[in-house]
Protein backbone atom coordinates (compact mmCIF):
# COMPACT_ATOMS: atom_id res chain seq x y z
CA UNK A 1 0.00 0.00 0.00
CA UNK A 2 1.15 3.44 -0.83
CA UNK A 3 2.36 5.86 1.72
CA UNK A 4 2.47 9.48 1.62
CA UNK A 5 4.15 12.90 3.16
CA UNK A 6 2.39 16.20 3.13
CA UNK A 7 4.42 19.17 3.64
CA UNK A 8 2.06 22.36 4.31
CA UNK A 9 3.41 25.87 4.38
CA UNK A 10 2.97 27.81 6.91
CA UNK A 11 3.35 31.29 5.13
CA UNK A 12 0.85 30.36 2.91
CA UNK A 13 -1.82 28.35 5.07
CA UNK A 14 -4.57 30.55 5.76
CA UNK A 15 -6.53 28.18 7.78
CA UNK A 16 -9.33 27.72 5.45
CA UNK A 17 -10.10 24.01 7.11
CA UNK A 18 -10.92 22.32 3.10
CA UNK A 19 -7.77 19.87 3.76
CA UNK A 20 -9.04 18.65 6.48
CA UNK A 21 -12.37 18.32 5.39
CA UNK A 22 -12.23 16.85 2.48
CA UNK A 23 -9.29 14.07 3.18
CA UNK A 24 -11.31 10.72 3.54
CA UNK A 25 -8.61 9.43 6.33
CA UNK A 26 -8.73 12.09 8.48
CA UNK A 27 -4.75 12.50 8.19
CA UNK A 28 -5.07 16.62 8.34
CA UNK A 29 -6.31 18.43 11.61
CA UNK A 30 -6.95 21.95 12.81
CA UNK A 31 -6.59 21.91 16.85
CA UNK A 32 -5.95 25.46 17.20
CA UNK A 33 -2.29 24.14 19.00
CA UNK A 34 -0.48 26.38 15.85
CA UNK A 35 -0.75 29.22 14.14
CA UNK A 36 0.78 30.63 11.06
CA UNK A 37 3.02 33.85 11.07
CA UNK A 38 0.06 35.65 10.14
CA UNK A 39 -2.12 34.72 13.22
CA UNK A 40 -4.12 31.63 11.05
CA UNK A 41 -5.01 28.45 12.41
CA UNK A 42 -2.66 25.75 10.74
CA UNK A 43 -3.82 22.41 9.57
CA UNK A 44 -1.20 19.93 10.84
CA UNK A 45 -0.46 16.29 9.22
CA UNK A 46 -1.34 14.90 12.16
CA UNK A 47 -1.87 11.21 11.13
CA UNK A 48 0.66 10.42 8.30
CA UNK A 49 0.14 6.60 9.00
CA UNK A 50 -3.12 6.93 7.54
CA UNK A 51 -2.05 8.85 3.98
CA UNK A 52 -2.08 7.16 1.02
CA UNK A 53 -0.92 10.73 -1.25
CA UNK A 54 -4.19 10.73 -2.71
CA UNK A 55 -4.02 14.24 -3.22
CA UNK A 56 -7.24 15.84 -2.59
CA UNK A 57 -5.92 17.92 0.43
CA UNK A 58 -3.61 20.23 -2.13
CA UNK A 59 -6.63 19.84 -4.69
CA UNK A 60 -8.54 21.42 -2.16
CA UNK A 61 -6.30 24.20 -0.99
CA UNK A 62 -7.23 27.57 -2.66
CA UNK A 63 -3.19 29.09 -1.29
CA UNK A 64 -1.51 26.52 -2.69
CA UNK A 65 -0.12 25.85 0.88
CA UNK A 66 -0.06 21.98 0.32
CA UNK A 67 2.03 19.52 -1.61
CA UNK A 68 1.47 15.77 -0.96
CA UNK A 69 4.02 12.86 -1.90
CA UNK A 70 3.89 9.10 -2.44
CA UNK A 71 6.55 7.62 -0.54
CA UNK A 72 7.60 3.85 -2.87
CA UNK A 73 9.54 1.75 -0.91
CA UNK A 74 12.18 0.12 -2.83
CA UNK A 75 12.00 -3.01 -4.12
CA UNK A 76 14.74 -5.67 -4.19
CA UNK A 77 15.16 -8.11 -7.43
CA UNK A 78 16.83 -11.11 -6.55
CA UNK A 79 19.75 -12.14 -9.90
CA UNK A 80 20.26 -15.66 -10.41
Amino acid sequence: MARGEIVIDENFCKGCGYCSKFCARGCIEQNGDRFSPQGYILAVFAHPEKCNACGVCAWMCPDHAIEAYRLVEAQTTAHS
